[in-house]
């Protein structure tokens, strides 16, 4: 063989390697947007649940003096109700 056809293969045997290179370069980059992307889909989840959580808590003080006045309207309904059975 002479050197052209050496040195034409040699840069064909570069070329592959470079193109394999960035064949799995890319392959890297798509696997790592995907995980970002699932990333990015647990961090909103996350969020939805803190603000959630937020509102929920900030409604709490609510809930709890809601019942109290229920339960209180029961117990005197329940005194009223007893003490007309007792005949008062």
């Amino acid at each position: 063989m002479s050197d052209t056809t050496i040195d034409v293969q040699e840069q064909i045997a570069r070329i592959e390697r470079m193109q394999e290179e960035t064949r799995k370069f890319v392959a890297e980059s798509h696997k790592l947007a995907a995980e970002q992307q699932k990333l990015m889909a647990e961090q909103q989840k996350l969020t939805a649940e803190a603000l959630n959580a937020s509102r929920e808590h900030a409604l709490a003080p609510w809930q709890v003096a809601f019942a109290g006045m229920g339960a209180g309207a029961a117990l005197v309904g329940a005194t009223i109700a007893l003490m007309k059975v007792l005949g008062g």
